[in-house]
């Protein structure tokens, strides 16, 4: 859709890896400068989106609109938990159908993860914010995307034609970073 700017979010350990083993976000990877970040960039979101094991866990997080991606459903249905949320199984309905669904036709979309929704928009975003924790390590974790480790979450970036641009300090004590990511032309 022309009229939405989709932005991608992310903080990974120095192994490009998102979670632990079992899909969830270990506390070594929360700092309060990235929570900052991604609750700003959160609340001028106009649609959040991301899978059944990713969430922000934050105060606005009910009142945010979002697209919840399962393959529970054949297309598209309510969220019966969350008046704000659409179900969507991107194998039944287009993008553009579950936006318009969840009344969306402008403005941001926060993608959130995890890493197969991550990829669904590799060549789609229009900036990909990647906060890194570099003194984090977690074996056998969940890569941030697929091909990681293999390949660093960067070499994937711009693989897909984006671009680094300017790092910003969250946590100068731990060394964690933000790099916007964007796409030229």
């Amino acid at each position: 859709m022309a009229g939405l700017r989709i932005e991608g979010y992310v903080i990974v350990s120095a192994d490009g890896m998102l979670a632990n083993a079992d899909r969830v976000m270990p506390d070594e990877l929360k700092f309060e400068g990235d929570k900052q970040f991604f609750s700003a960039a959160l609340d001028r979101a106009d649609l959040i989106v991301h899978g059944r094991n990713s969430h922000e866990d934050q105060p606005n997080s009910p009142k945010r609109r979002r697209l919840i991606l399962t393959s529970k459903i054949p297309a598209l249905a309510p969220e019966p938990s969350n008046p704000n949320a659409t179900l969507w199984n991107p194998a039944g309905a287009s993008f553009e159908a579950a936006c318009a669904r969840a009344g969306v036709s402008s403005g941001m979309v926060a993608i959130i993860g995890g890493p197969d929704v991550f990829a669904m928009f590799m060549d789609r975003y229009d900036t990909f914010w990647l906060s890194q924790a570099p003194l984090v390590r977690i074996p056998d974790g969940t890569p941030c995307f697929p091909g990681v480790p293999r390949h660093s979450p960067q070499d994937v970036l711009a693989a897909h034609g984006l671009k680094a641009g300017d790092t910003q300090i969250l946590d100068a004590a731990a060394g964690v970073i933000v790099t916007p990511w964007r796409r030229s032309g």
